[in-house]
């Protein structure tokens, strides 16, 4: 079932924000430099944190990643997970990107780290009771991270790719399938076909942010990511996972993939599925996606 971005963004009920950089500390660590800083959302007034990692020297504008931060039940993490990355990563992704050349931009979803004073539950509530989401709430912002990231003088605005695992994966495909200006996306450990889960009841395993009324009356998950396409997209999922269950993860690749073929892209996609691997980070996924990641951003091969 395919699905227009300006619908997906309806049923999202994303509204327009915009993110003003209040204050800025920077730190030097030696293979990397961090950048603490604070944000006001003009649509709502919220202070948002946010971490960035950048190699150190200024050799003119460089690739760079929105890192989506992941859910895990663990609220006080948020964009912490760029600097000490979490239980379910090999180690923080933040200094690992700066090596490879990377300036990434992490924020603080709604309910999650400097954030967390709010619950899920009552931020899901309240978006939908207002006719929003909580989910069109964290891509929003994601969104107008996007748009800073993208005017800073260090990043080239055409090499911006977007990754995350678990919740921020799903940030992440759902934001490239809205948005163009994401030119390639890899994504860990959360790429499944919503209804195949409930047909499980796996769907239960996820947070209540990701709640959109309507979604699988008009679409499917496959077909969004499908909306990425022609753009490159790697996804990696563990075979063992219960939030991605084999035959979940099946059904929604058939429908990117054939998103990708029909645009004459079938080279673009591609998957990596680990037998007996759960929700975690894997060597082998890790690797992948920073292959993928330097080749279509920083290298020869991008695009």
């Amino acid at each position: 079932m395919s699905i227009s971005r300006e619908r997906l963004h309806t049923l999202l009920g994303l509204a327009d924000t915009e993110l003003v950089l209040e204050a800025c500390e920077t730190d030097e660590q030696g293979s990397h430099l961090v950048e603490r800083l604070r944000f006001r959302s003009l649509r709502n007034g919220a202070e948002i944190r946010g971490l960035l990692t950048r190699p150190p020297g200024n050799d003119g504008p460089r690739p760079a990643i929105l890192y989506a931060h992941a859910h895990g039940g663990r609220y006080e993490i948020g964009a912490s997970e760029l600097l000490d990355g979490r239980p379910a990563l090999l180690g923080p992704p933040g200094p690992v990107l700066a090596e490879h050349g990377f300036v990434t931009l992490c924020i603080d979803m709604p309910t999650f780290g400097e954030r967390s004073n709010v619950t899920e539950s009552a931020a899901a509530k309240a978006a939908l009771w207002y006719g929003r989401t909580l989910f069109g709430q964290m891509l929003a912002e994601q969104q107008a991270a996007l748009t800073w990231l993208s005017s800073r003088e260090d990043v080239d605005a055409n090499r911006i790719g977007m990754t995350g695992i678990s919740m921020g994966a799903t940030l992440s495909y759902f934001l490239a399938a809205l948005d163009t200006r994401i030119a390639a996306t890899a994504h860990l450990c959360c790429f499944a076909d919503f209804a195949s889960l409930i047909e499980t009841g796996a769907h239960d395993r996820h947070g209540h942010y990701l709640t959109v009324p309507r979604l699988l009356a008009e679409t499917s998950t496959g077909a969004i990511a499908g909306l990425v396409a022609p753009r490159p997209q790697l996804i990696c999922v563990g075979l063992d996972d219960p939030l991605t269950p084999p035959p979940a993860v099946e059904r929604a690749y058939a429908e990117t993939l054939a998103a990708y073929r029909a645009a004459g892209a079938g080279g673009d996609i591609s998957l990596v599925a680990e037998p007996g691997v759960g929700h975690v980070e894997t060597r082998t996924m890790r690797d992948a996606a920073l292959a993928f990641l330097t080749n279509r951003l920083a290298g020869t091969g991008s695009h």
